[in-house]
């Protein structure tokens, strides 16, 4: 079945209407990492020498400690470069989306989408930076440590990255969508 992202975009929250009336829980964590979110230089360099228009379809929950620690960041990117807009659309409200996006068979979040000018599918990324990813499975898998104190490692990993890794993951799914493009 084919996703119709237009009607889900034009239907989705702007970064600053979903950070002002949609975040309910913990928007004190939402709003830090929004306000302390930094593009790097590399990374404007980088954003400017692909070019180009995209759009990031984020799907999420206000209640995701991953989301709160990586929407933020990818609203940051949007707004920074030139041509890329981000919009949010809520999980729970739209299980069919979520659905044609799962994460090893899991309504993992956050998770972006990333789309052409046209609407149509160039990639996606999350839930969580790879490295990050790799982490809490292999944690969870050994089953060593109770959940708290692995989410306590995320937590701790996110604020040292500040972004970094998931903002080069999203370029670099850009630059691999604008070579399939080009070819």
């Amino acid at each position: 079945m084919a996703v119709d992202y237009r009607k889900y975009w034009n239907a989705a929250f702007s970064w600053a209407d979903y950070l002002e009336r949609e975040v309910k829980e913990h928007p004190a964590l939402w709003h830090g990492v929004w306000e302390r979110a930094k593009v790097p230089q590399w990374a404007l360099g980088q954003g400017g020498r692909l070019g180009g228009a995209w759009k990031l379809l984020v799907i999420s929950e206000d209640w995701c400690g991953d989301a709160s620690n990586t929407v933020p960041v990818l609203a940051r990117l949007a707004e920074t470069l030139a041509g890329w807009e981000l919009r949010v659309v809520k999980r729970d409200e739209h299980p069919e989306l979520m659905d044609a996006h799962l994460t090893g068979g899991s309504r993992s979040i956050p998770l972006a989408v990333l789309l052409r000018p046209d609407f149509s599918f160039a990639g996606q990324w999350g839930p969580r930076p790879d490295e990050l990813q790799r982490f809490v499975l292999t944690e969870k898998r050994a089953g060593l440590r109770p959940v708290g104190d692995i989410y306590r490692d995320v937590r701790t990993w996110y604020a040292r990255d500040r972004g970094e890794t998931t903002i080069r993951e999203v370029l670099t799914l850009v630059e691999a969508a604008s070579r399939r493009a080009a070819a």
